[in-house]
């Protein structure tokens, strides 16, 4: 039963991860800061460069992929559990950016995905590693 939950927090994690990397890797800095300003009402990605934008949304493609495929294909399926951290730090970043600009609704989303990412961390880590 854990094992399922435990996949199905790295599918949820890997899907945000890859919808949101694909927007900040392939859509352009001006429609994705116009896109956020009229859906969400925040505005960080127009401040920030298109190559932060850009390596975030490459990282976020990465974390996406490393949060299934390792496990998914037996290929050094420890890299689920170093993802997840890894994807703790970025919600650490963003939570702080968002902090900073006074956005708490986002502060407290990212704290949900950071939540969800310590399950997986702790849960492939200590609770249902993959062996072999």
């Amino acid at each position: 039963m854990m094992n399922l939950a435990l996949w199905i927090a790295a599918g949820f994690v890997a899907i945000l991860a890859l919808g949101s990397g694909i927007q900040k890797t392939f859509v352009p800095k001006d429609k994705l800061a116009a896109f956020h300003q009229r859906a969400f009402a925040y505005g960080w990605t127009a401040e920030a460069s298109v190559g932060f934008l850009k390596t975030l949304g490459v990282l976020e493609l990465l974390a996406g992929v490393g949060l299934i495929l390792p496990a998914a294909l037996g290929i050094a399926p420890v890299l689920v559990p170093v993802t997840a951290v890894c994807w703790i730090l970025l919600m650490v970043g963003a939570m702080i950016t968002h902090a900073r600009r006074g956005e708490s609704v986002f502060v407290l989303v990212n704290v949900i995905y950071l939540a969800v990412a310590v399950f997986i961390a702790w849960g492939r880590f200590v609770l249902e590693p993959f062996t072999g």
